[in-house]
Parts: structure tokens; sequence; C-alpha cells
């Protein structure tokens, strides 16, 4: 995988956790109990996917972009992208996906435990 970074990126941002769902084999990123990344293992404990989510107008146009971008792997493939671990997608672009995913998830919860998040609660 040509992103080594990510876990050292997504573990630096507040309030997230991590975990291995090994049903699934895949390395969870969450933030207040809600995924916002995963990282796809094969059955080598090869990356094969990095999933996030996006608006879907986004989504939607980077797949037009990046042939490295698909529809989310065995997610809501309006809502979820997934990003081949060795393709073409510049790092500066992914490091905003995941920024953008985790800010979509955050919002998402309430305004009480976003405070609390942030605030390292």
């Amino acid at each position: 995988m040509r992103y080594t970074w990510i876990d050292e990126y997504l573990m630096g941002k507040t309030g997230v956790t991590k975990d291995h769902k090994k049903e699934w084999n895949w390395i969870r990123y969450q933030i207040g109990g809600k995924l916002f990344a995963a990282v796809c293992l094969n059955d080598s404990d090869e990356p094969y996917y990095i999933t996030l989510k996006l608006e879907p107008a986004e989504g939607d146009f980077l797949r037009k972009q990046y042939e490295d971008i698909v529809p989310g792997y065995y997610m809501n493939k309006q809502h979820w992208n997934s990003v081949k671990p060795d393709g073409a997608v510049p790092d500066d672009l992914l490091r905003d996906l995941l920024d953008k995913s985790y800010q979509i998830v955050l919002n998402g919860l309430s305004k009480k435990r976003q405070q609390e998040i942030l605030a390292g609660n």
C-alpha cells in the first residue's frame, strides 16, 4: 500500500478510535462510535480498499475523474467510496477526502456529542 501514513494521520484526529473487525477483516476508524473510514484487508492481510464517506455528488464526480475511486465496497454506493490502496489518487487528495469523511460523520452526531468529542471527553 502506498498510503502508509493513513493510520497515523487518522489516529491523530480528535476522538478517533480504531478496531479490527475480524469477520470482515477491516481496520475501522470511528468517531463517536460511527464509522468514517476503513482499510479493507484481503486474506493475506494486505489492504485492497480504503473506504470513506463523501457527499454523493462529490463521490460521483471523483469516481469519474479517478479510475482508482470506486463505489463503496460492501457499503451504500451513494454515500461511500473506496480507493484502491496502490492506485494513482494523490496523497493530498486522499487526505482531503479522509478529512471530509471525518467531518461528515462528526457533523451527523448530536451537537452535545460533538462538543464532548472535541473537548476530549
